[in-house]
């Protein structure tokens, strides 16, 4: 039984699907009616719903803020456009505690994933020592990083947009893998297509879906490579189904 820690921010994420059949006479906007709503586990609640998908032979323990943090989406059913959006929840966000029995229980896990919204949940000393007390470590976060950081976990997860905002100190690390769309993913400068890329329909989650993919392939296997090569293709699979899907 492999025992993973995930930690960072849980959110609610609702779909709510609608029919849009005319404009609003008392403003140009359209007119939504809603059919149909869909609510799943999101940020790193979504981190635990793929790896429950992926690997029935895990425990898992995931560490998350008290609050409820809701993200809503108002969507039209037949092209799945998304209106708007309205997150709630996020203001005043509950701190991690961080004691040293914590501490020595981070070393015991197997794998650690941390799912970092930067909310308010985890500050950078916090986040630089949990990658230090973790066996096999992935980082996926939102923020500004420093070296300290980065040096502490076995890899570190960014997306594009991440990676350029964090370009002054990345140059430095060869631990950084950065996720480019339906282009694959980029790791010490050699890119990984993804072999079999599908119509994108929806990309809420698939980040997650990547986090998690790779890094239960990396324990399996310590392959970097192939491990890459599955989660590209795992992404490839929830990007083409509505909402904050899961692969099977």
């Amino acid at each position: 039984m492999i025992k993973i820690l995930v930690i960072g921010e849980k959110c609610t994420d609702r779909f709510i699907y609608c029919d849009v059949f005319r404009l609003s006479p008392e403003a140009p906007v359209p007119v939504l009616n809603p059919i149909k709503t869909i609510e799943n586990d999101g940020m790193s609640g979504n981190v635990v719903r793929n790896l429950l998908s992926l690997n029935s032979n895990i425990l898992i323990t995931h560490w998350y803020q008290d609050e409820v943090i809701t993200k809503t989406r108002f969507i039209e059913k037949k092209s799945n456009h998304m209106f708007i959006r309205l997150d709630e929840g996020e203001n005043k966000i509950s701190h991690i505690e961080l004691n040293s029995n914590r501490m020595l229980e981070i070393s015991e896990f197997d794998i650690v994933i941390v799912s970092d919204y930067n909310k308010g949940f985890i500050n950078d000393d916090e986040l630089s020592l949990i990658g230090e007390f973790s066996k096999l470590s992935i980082l996926d976060s939102k923020r500004k990083l420093n070296d300290k950081i980065i040096n502490n976990y076995t890899f570190v997860k960014l997306n594009e947009f991440e990676s350029f905002y964090n370009k002054d100190v990345i140059s430095k690390h060869d631990n950084i893998i950065t996720t480019l769309g339906s282009r694959g993913a980029k790791f010490k400068d050699k890119i990984y297509p993804s072999n079999n890329p599908k119509e994108t329909i929806d990309v809420s989650g698939a980040g997650d879906t990547f986090t998690a993919s790779f890094i239960l392939k990396y324990q399996e296997t310590s392959n970097i490579e192939e491990s890459i090569i599955f989660a590209n293709e795992m992404s490839s699979i929830v990007v083409s189904k509505r909402g904050t899907a899961v692969p099977k």
